[in-house]
């Protein structure tokens, strides 16, 4: 029997002119930029922490080590910017997401973000803790 899935989420921007370059599209730097503020926004809505909760609160640091992308289409203005972020790996001081951003049903851009858990106050690697291994464990 197949186990059922869960709905994916879905973190979603609106394009400004400011965003875009003489050519009209998303300037390169914004795919990082939104990439990243999607992966925060997965965070608060899986964990009730967003990364500003976790490193003050907590005093857990999630730096990132390895950033990629691929783009696929151009983004402009004229529609919303659908991200759907995954957890694709959770290792013993890793966390690693995909994020596939879409524009009125078209891939744009798609990439690879992983971080490392440490010691917000000397950025010593840590595992992460229990609690949220169980969230990401269930996802």
């Amino acid at each position: 029997m197949l186990k059922p899935t869960k709905p994916a989420f879905i973190h979603k921007i609106r394009v400004a002119w400011a965003d875009c370059d003489p050519a009209f599209i998303a300037y390169t730097g914004r795919f990082s930029y939104w990439g990243l503020e999607s992966i925060d926004a997965w965070w608060e809505h899986h964990t009730g922490l967003n990364w500003y909760a976790l490193n003050v609160d907590r005093g857990i640091g999630t730096p990132f080590v390895h950033l990629s992308l691929d783009f696929r289409s151009p983004v402009t203005p004229r529609h919303l910017l659908e991200c759907q972020v995954n957890l694709t790996r959770l290792g013993n001081s890793s966390i690693h997401h995909r994020v596939e951003g879409r524009q009125d049903g078209v891939l744009c851009f798609e990439g690879e973000f992983v971080s490392v858990f440490v010691e917000a106050k000397t950025l010593k690697s840590r595992n992460p803790p229990a609690d949220l291994r169980e969230i990401f464990d269930q996802l």
